[in-house]
């Protein structure tokens, strides 16, 4: 089960402090954008293995994304949002929130970047004419939330998840609470768009379908990972990560143990589990045709007294094969 990768390397240049997200391109395995705690983002050629370009926020950043391969947008703790443009080396302010900026994410079925904040608001911004086109309670702070099609996840404190149409934001499409019973870490949609998987603080994953009516409510469940035994005490880790095979559907999921697991959702089995990392696994990104895995590995405050000194902020390039991406069971 354990897949020690002959073709694994550490990008170059890495940042100075923990990583908050990693991010491939559309329709690229060459550029990875990654935003840090040491308020940079970062635009890597993995290929070449090297920095290409680097821009500051005031304060540390917490996420970001591409809108296509030559614009990036990033938020974070200066409740600003920004946006670089690669090609012509400029950088944008587009606007603010009145709190952190936690979630960054591109909608590309209304061409509109989306954005969430511990300020209980979401709002939606029109990279063309860089303005924001609405503002919308969520009714606490936004912890993580997720691209569906055209629809939106979010997951905010509380353990509450609302889900919404990104076309008519009139109003809230669905209410939901957690399946887990501690707090969200993490939400990321199937590629089919049909549901999402959830992590919470509590070594759990849930499995959810979108699709409100009984028979299809029932698919739902959850399972425990990210936990180790030691001396017949099992110790139990954060999910921080989770991130889609965008062909397979299966899915990888990153722990504050420093496993990297990947799983089949629908056939409820793990396909494999990578060597154990120096540290937590705090981001997960895999390209667009999933042939490469992105891992970023930061300490991340887990432990009343931290190590010093404390771990190297690392991120890994993984080749994965079909061996481990690749449902066994496919239903072809």
């Amino acid at each position: 089960m354990l897949m020690k990768s002959q073709t694994e390397y550490k990008l170059k240049s890495a940042p100075e402090d923990a990583i908050s997200s990693v991010k491939f391109g559309p329709n690229t395995s060459q550029y990875l954008l990654v935003s840090s705690w040491d308020s940079s983002v970062r635009l890597y050629d993995v290929n070449a293995n090297n920095l290409r370009h680097k821009y500051m926020h005031d304060a540390p950043v917490l996420d970001c994304c591409f809108t296509d391969t030559a614009h990036a947008y990033s938020g974070g703790l200066d409740n600003t949002l920004k946006t670089f443009d690669f090609n012509a080396a400029t950088e944008t302010t587009i606007g603010s929130h009145d709190n952190a900026i936690r979630c960054v994410e591109y909608c590309n079925e209304v061409n509109g970047i989306l954005t969430g904040s511990w300020d209980h608001h979401l709002k939606l911004w029109d990279p063309r004419t860089q303005g924001c086109n609405g503002n919308y309670n969520q009714g606490d702070k936004v912890f993580t939330m997720s691209v569906c099609g055209e629809k939106l996840v979010v997951g905010t404190a509380g353990r509450k998840i609302l889900v919404w149409d990104i076309r008519n934001m009139s109003y809230i499409l669905q209410r939901r609470e957690s399946n887990l019973k501690y707090q969200t870490r993490v939400i990321r949609c199937f590629p089919n768009k049909q549901g999402f998987a959830l992590s919470s603080i509590e070594g759990r994953v849930a499995v959810e379908y979108l699709d409100s009516v009984p028979q299809v409510q029932k698919k739902k469940y959850a399972f425990k990972c990210h936990r180790i035994k030691v001396d017949g005490v099992e110790k139990i880790y954060p999910v921080n990560a989770i991130s889609f095979h965008p062909i397979y559907s299966t899915f990888a999921t990153g722990g504050s143990d420093g496993y990297v697991n990947i799983w089949d959702g629908f056939n409820k089995k793990r396909l494999c589990q990578f060597h154990q990392y120096h540290t937590s696994i705090t981001s997960l990104n895999f390209s667009h045709n999933g042939s490469i895995l992105a891992i970023a590995c930061s300490y991340f405050l887990e432990e009343e007294n931290p190590p010093n000194p404390l771990p190297e902020d690392t991120i890994y390039i993984r080749t994965v094969t079909d061996q481990e991406t690749k449902p066994k069971y496919s239903s072809s």
